[in-house]
């Protein structure tokens, strides 16, 4: 996106955000101009793209290869009942459009791999990890990594969520490398060991605060406020209603 002037309906749409100093004109100019790549279109993802399209993130990108189907509404709010059947990203692209016409989407029907990764993702400035499997998740560190583009990784289980934020390429405050994922999580789970939603189930809001959570670092690593969650890991317990958060750093 150009840095031209904001419109009066994007003046009127943005004002909360102007008027905060931690934002103003020139933070809510930098997210007219980011170009963000979601990965998954799902119960992350859904909440993910819906907050970072509210807050005039510019260029939205998403990638996912699924269709919608009944069993998802309960927690993939960005679908409806009108698009069961449909992709993934045509519905969730209709949904954004509806949201806010002043942003643009680039949707992508395909499974990301190791064949498309780098093409694809050397167009945007962040990532959001909103995938449902070890495969990809380690995959896009992998890439993100030589791409050196901030990825934001987000995970759940039935009741319990993590976040974090990934930029092993930049120095920490004591000249060290920041974490990779697998200093996080040195190796994937065994095949099977992990049950998929549609196996042990999931919290249908669960999704929705980890996915804001997310959207939250997106907009703090564009806007360059806060401290984003690097070599930090948020944990979030529902059932007890507990945030915890814990340090990791770089392996030699």
């Amino acid at each position: 996106m150009s840095n031209s002037p904001f419109s009066e309906l994007e003046l009127e749409r943005y004002a909360r955000h102007i008027i905060m100093r931690e934002i103003g004109g020139a933070g809510q100019q930098k997210l007219k101009k980011a170009r963000v790549l979601v990965v998954g279109a799902g119960g992350l993802g859904s909440p993910i793209l819906q907050y970072l399209a509210a807050a005039g993130v510019g260029t939205l990108g998403l990638v996912d290869d699924d269709h919608v189907s009944l069993s998802n509404l309960q927690r993939q709010i960005i679908h409806d009942t009108a698009a069961i059947g449909q992709p993934k990203v045509e519905s969730a692209l209709r949904s954004i459009a509806r949201q806010n016409p002043h942003i643009s989407v680039e949707a992508h029907c395909l499974r990301l791999s190791h064949d498309n990764a780098s093409a694809l993702i050397e167009n945007y400035d962040i990532v959001v990890d909103g995938c449902d499997n070890a495969e990809t998740r380690y995959m896009l560190a992998e890439v993100c990594e030589v791409l050196e583009r901030p990825l934001v990784s987000g995970a759940i289980g039935r009741f319990d969520g993590t976040v974090t934020v990934l930029m092993p390429y930049v120095k920490d405050e004591t000249g060290r490398l920041n974490p990779r994922y697998r200093d996080l999580f040195p190796v994937p789970p065994p095949a099977g060991s992990v049950p998929a939603c549609a196996e042990a189930g999931v919290l249908g809001v669960l999704p929705g605060i980890i996915g804001s959570l997310q959207a939250m670092e997106v907009i703090k690593l564009i806007a360059g406020i806060g401290e984003p969650l690097v070599g930090r890991l948020l944990l979030y317990d529902a059932l007890a209603c507990r945030f915890e958060t814990i340090r990791y750093k770089r392996k030699l």
